[in-house]
């Protein structure tokens, strides 16, 4: 099976839905910005923490036959570096057209400042919005009088919204946060036809589609498989294939914490069928963000 799956996988077009990359500036000056920002210094005060620029993701999509990546951005705490980092990801997207889809990064707390920074992500092509971290960020998923009009603004353009989702219970990590599976279904709940990846398996969230009532409420939700081997066994694929149906499962790494085909083999060791490994690892992506269909 391993082998067949293997296969498949190397004959497959592959979409990463799950990657980050910085500037040669905030690259550069790390200290600088883990001082001026929370977010940025969660993740990436250690220096064991990896910073790699827009070349060094395509020479490791090309090295593992990834066609597509997606360049997600941080939950940056300052309305400014969110603007910085957007930037970047907007010049990368523009310089290789067809191998990137951007997302940017807005700061929630203040609204107005967010629309106008979405409204020019937009413009520049940008795709998406997050990965976000409510918890380190400073603002209530449940807060809807702030988040409405955002959200009003992200489905009007057709986007999609990320956030970062974090397990109640296992292994703790660097960033981990308390965005957990309830607090999860309540926001997705009052946002019922909002495009939603939760990153990293929503944090255990699909396990919960099992109940009806919460299965109908999470139509529009997608779950990526960034990080997954830190996180659960190979087994998860086909669990949350049997629950959740392999469309609603995206192909992410969370590069260049994890190489791409680490987790391509984690999933190739999870026994899904040909049809299951095309879905998550292009088909449902290629769905979500409507792109041509490639084979």
């Amino acid at each position: 099976m391993l082998n067949r799956v293997l296969l498949i996988i190397i004959l497959a077009v592959i979409i990463d839905v799950h990657t980050h990359i910085f500037s040669p500036e905030i690259s550069s000056r790390r200290d600088y910005y883990c001082s001026n920002d929370a977010c940025f210094n969660l993740l990436y005060g250690d220096h064991v923490a990896k910073l790699r620029g827009v070349e060094d993701l395509l020479q490791s999509m090309d090295a593992n036959g990834i066609d597509i990546s997606v360049v997600q951005n941080i939950g940056w705490t300052s309305h400014d570096l969110c603007c910085r980092s957007n930037d970047y990801i907007i010049e990368s997207i523009l310089k290789y057209p067809g191998r990137l889809i951007g997302f940017c990064s807005i700061q929630p707390r203040e609204p107005e400042k967010a629309i106008a920074e979405m409204d020019r992500c937009f413009k520049h092509g940008i795709r998406g919005v997050g990965e976000l971290r409510p918890d380190v960020q400073g603002f209530d998923l449940d807060n809807s009088d702030l988040l409405d009009p955002l959200v009003d603004f992200i489905k009007k353009n057709n986007a999609v919204f990320s956030i970062h989702a974090s397990e109640p219970v296992g292994h703790e990590y660097k960033g981990k946060g308390n965005v957990t599976p309830g607090r999860l279904y309540t926001f997705v709940k009052h946002y019922p036809d909002l495009q939603i990846i939760l990153a990293h398996f929503g944090g255990g969230l699909p396990f919960y589609e099992l109940m009806p009532e919460v299965r109908s409420i999470l139509g529009n939700v997608y779950y990526d498989t960034a990080a997954a081997p830190f996180l659960y066994g190979p087994g998860v694929y086909t669990t949350v294939n049997g629950i959740c149906g392999s469309r609603k499962l995206l192909y992410g790494t969370d590069w260049p914490l994890l190489d791409q085909s680490r987790v391509l083999l984690h999933i190739a060791s999870g026994s899904l069928s040909q049809a299951d490994s095309k879905a998550i690892l292009y088909q449902n992506a290629v769905h979500l963000f409507q792109l041509e269909k490639r084979e």
